[in-house]
């Protein structure tokens, strides 16, 4: 471990970071290949909670920087602030003084950014292009102890508004997020998309596993700007083709492709749905603007799936007794009151128009479930993509079967388009 203390690293780092900033300013600043820098990988202390050499002793013993203390008066909130309060909130003594036995961590990360800001000044000066760190999460471990389980003294989500105060230079905190359950997944995309950090996943899993439906949870409910799998070497095979347990996360990511220019027109309006079929679920409610909207996944839930006779199922009226390992995912997007699009794989919608006091006699009159009550009717309902001017092309138009219990989607059909009307 290099010391974050240490003036030679610093310099020694600057140096190297420059060279290389200077570097791709020469060669590809019309090209623009690089969009984009991370200035240090995972940066942090393993085996130790800080620095225990002679300049790192002395900072520590020092007092605390007033510009932090200033910081979190001003924040009056976020676990930094709440762990100075805990320890008798004092406006001015050491670190142990101030943070308890958590100042080792807290020293650590205020010496890191700090470390970290000069280098990305230092680059930004030659080259301004977005730079960012990438985070080794303690959300990942069972053990969240610094040190050990995670980098001490790394951007983790308790220490975001130390970084976020102290890495003016620095434009992305970013996680990398290797993890499976859903609930730990969302707590990390809360904690780094905040209105002062666009989010941005700089690695995640790539074989299969559940980042293949994650992955639709931060674009829709927490604005991901991007998202990179680590290992993506290891979804293609020596002859080029992909390995069976990494389609569901390549399917994913062409489903993804294929609406960027719907996600740079409609994040953060709240037009962006997420489709994900959580465990033991076969279907999932939307909350559409004029609609009520009913995802169902797989087969097993259909009266009939309407399928073409290229994704119908074998068996199909065996459905029920049929397991379905490729899970439902994907994205609804409703550009219009009556104008949707639907990317993913393995599910369905249907509709229904939101009630109102005079349809609500004629609705309960209907003993049968209807997927197409008065005012959810469907007009049109395409498969296509998106050319380079981001316009819609129409390259199959479905009709009869195919679109009468409701709207199904695949990751080789493109982009669905489902037009209704009152």
């Amino acid at each position: 471990m290099l010391s974050s203390h240490c003036q030679a690293n610093l310099e020694a780092d600057k140096r190297a970071f420059t060279a290389l900033c200077r570097h791709l300013k020469a060669k590809d600043s019309t090209e623009q290949t690089v969009i984009g820098l991370t200035v240090q990988n995972e940066s942090g202390i393993m085996g130790s909670d800080r620095d225990y050499g002679p300049a790192a002793q002395a900072a520590f013993d020092g007092s605390v920087p007033s510009q932090l203390v200033t910081a979190m008066k001003k924040n009056g909130k976020g676990p930094i602030y709440n762990q100075w309060q805990k320890t008798g909130g004092k406006e001015s003594g050491n670190w142990t003084q101030l943070f308890g036995w958590e100042a080792g961590e807290f020293m650590t990360a205020w010496s890191i950014a700090k470390f970290i800001d000069n280098i990305a000044a230092s680059g930004k000066a030659v080259y301004d292009i977005p730079m960012y760190v990438n985070v080794w999460l303690m959300e990942q471990n069972w053990w969240p102890i610094p040190g050990e389980s995670y980098p001490s003294g790394a951007a983790v989500s308790k220490m975001m508004d130390l970084y976020k105060w102290f890495t003016p230079h620095v434009d992305m905190i970013s996680p990398d997020a290797h993890i499976a359950e859903a609930d730990r997944y969302e707590a990390v995309c809360a904690s780094y998309a905040r209105p002062d950090n666009p989010f941005f996943m700089p690695e995640t899993g790539a074989e299969g596993d559940s980042h293949a439906w994650n992955m639709f949870r931060s674009i829709a409910d927490y604005n991901s700007i991007g998202e990179f799998f680590f290992g993506a070497e290891r979804v293609i095979t020596e002859d080029g083709q992909v390995r069976p347990e990494a389609q569901m996360i390549v399917d994913s990511v062409r489903c993804t492709a294929a609406v960027i220019p719907l996600l740079l027109k409609y994040q953060g309006t709240g037009k962006i749905h997420a489709v994900i079929q959580e465990d033991l679920s076969w279907t999932q409610l939307l909350d559409l603007d004029g609609y009520s909207g009913l995802i169902e996944f797989g087969e097993r839930t259909a009266q009939y799936p309407g399928k073409d006779w290229q994704h119908t199922s074998p068996g199909m009226h065996n459905r029920r007794k049929q397991t379905d390992t490729n899970r439902g995912r994907g994205l609804v997007i409703q550009a219009k009151p009556h104008e949707f699009y639907l990317v993913g794989a393995n599910y369905r919608l249907l509709l229904r128009s939101e009630p109102s006091t005079a349809m609500m006699p004629a609705r309960l009159a209907i003993a049968d479930y209807l997927p197409k009550l008065p005012g959810s009717y469907i007009v049109r309902v395409d498969e296509g993509h998106f050319n380079k001017d981001s316009e819609f092309i129409v390259d199959k138009r479905r009709n009869g079967d195919e679109i009468d219990p409701a709207v199904w989607v695949e990751p080789d059909v493109g982009v669905v388009r489902l037009l209704t009307c009152d």
